[in-house]
């Protein structure tokens, strides 16, 4: 990996994700398990195309199991879990329906509430991490698990007995996860950014398209925007910016450079915020889902238990799972164009916008009257 990365002249370390301890604990834990023979260092590859070479550290064994950790490090970009040790054990068990079985333990956060990406009762692994794992220790298994014992399953636990505490300075809690961290990550890699130098390299991006004749411009909060927009619209991806969070100064910025029109996708739980003028949608900033939710279900006439049952919901998803199921679905057509009425207020009425809205699955939930037909330009 390069370890550093310049973003407007300044220097800053990368990082690595606790999907990638997962993966990569995982990964020594089972080739220890196999070899009986400890190892200082472990290769993984990352979804972003990074390869790692990480540290193995706390090594067990036992009879029938071998046990390791890597330490997490997010670079500049340092969060809760910095430096904490993501545990990995693996074991052999007598033969079950799966070769391969991974579960969490002391520390990883038990989901207890709908409209996360992981089942309910089950541990905070989530997808990625959770094919990561899948994946490295396919590598050591090999072809069909070639190298697994016909009589046994393998058993891999994650765990993190720091978790417990490091959990209550994150906003698990408030998403229903209880007793530890999540494990996360959709790249495998943590890109550090100052917020000033993050918005910086944002706007030179734009200014780059437009230099190359582009005067019109996507913009999606982050990975999952442009999977919707490649997979769902199949739209050009040379068009697509991402703007995280910072969606009024993103607005802004390609107004200044020159765009007519501006097209945007994202996840409910970021867009219905710009549906109320919130335009930076870090939760840290404004967290408002539920009562912009409520309201507006209020005046589309849904009854006080209906309204009390949705704001119940730790999530917007977890609204949606209660939404989909009533006769106001039309909510999300409304909160689109919501969007798109705040954000030309927010422009002066000088550009046209118009908004997609989806699920975590990225089926499409809404959007503004006019969305398509700006979507048809793109193509």
């Amino acid at each position: 990996m390069q370890e550093y990365v310049y973003i407007d002249g300044k220097k800053y370390r990368r990082g690595y994700t606790t999907g990638s301890c997962a993966a990569a604990a995982s990964k020594a834990s089972v080739h220890m398990l196999l070899t009986k023979e400890k190892i200082e260092n472990i290769n993984i590859d990352t979804p972003k195309g990074i390869p790692l070479t990480l540290k193995v550290k706390n090594i067990e064994f036992e009879d029938n199991s071998a046990t390791c950790s890597i330490e997490k490090d997010g670079g500049d970009d340092i969060d809760a879990t910095h430096g904490m040790d993501i545990f990995a054990k693996a074991e052999l068990i007598n033969k079950e329906d799966e070769d391969i079985i991974v579960t969490g333990g002391i520390g990883i956060g038990l989901v207890t509430k709908k409209g996360l990406s992981v089942e309910v009762g089950k541990h905070a692994i989530n997808p990625v991490p959770m094919k990561m794992i899948r994946n490295e220790v396919g590598k050591i298994l090999g072809e069909n698990n070639k190298f697994l014992p016909k009589d046994k399953s393998l058993k891999i636990t994650i765990f993190a007995p720091q978790g417990v505490e490091i959990a209550k300075k994150t906003f698990n809690p408030r998403l229903g996860i209880v007793g530890g961290i999540s494990i996360l990550g959709t790249t495998g890699i943590v890109e550090p950014m100052s917020e000033e130098g993050w918005k910086k390299s944002l706007s030179i991006e734009m200014e780059m398209k437009r230099a190359q004749g582009l005067d019109k411009i996507i913009l999606v909060p982050g990975n999952h925007g442009e999977e919707f927009i490649r997979e769902h619209l199949q739209i050009d991806m040379s068009y697509c910016v991402r703007m995280s969070n910072f969606v009024g100064y993103m607005l802004s910025e390609a107004k200044r450079i020159g765009f007519k029109k501006i097209l945007l996708a994202g996840h409910i739980g970021k867009f219905i915020k710009i549906s109320a003028g919130i335009f930076n949608t870090h939760s840290k900033v404004c967290d408002a889902r539920n009562e912009i939710m409520i309201s507006n279900l209020a005046l589309m006439g849904a009854p006080l238990e209906f309204l009390k049952e949705i704001n119940e919901c730790v999530t917007a998803e977890g609204a949606v799972e209660i939404i989909d199921k009533s006769e106001y679905t039309d909510i999300y057509n409304i909160l689109c164009d919501k969007c798109k009425q705040r954000a030309e207020q927010y422009l002066h009425n000088e550009v046209e916008v118009e908004f997609y809205m989806f699920r975590m699955d990225k089926s499409l939930l809404g959007k503004s009257q006019r969305a398509d037909l700006l979507m048809e330009e793109f193509r």
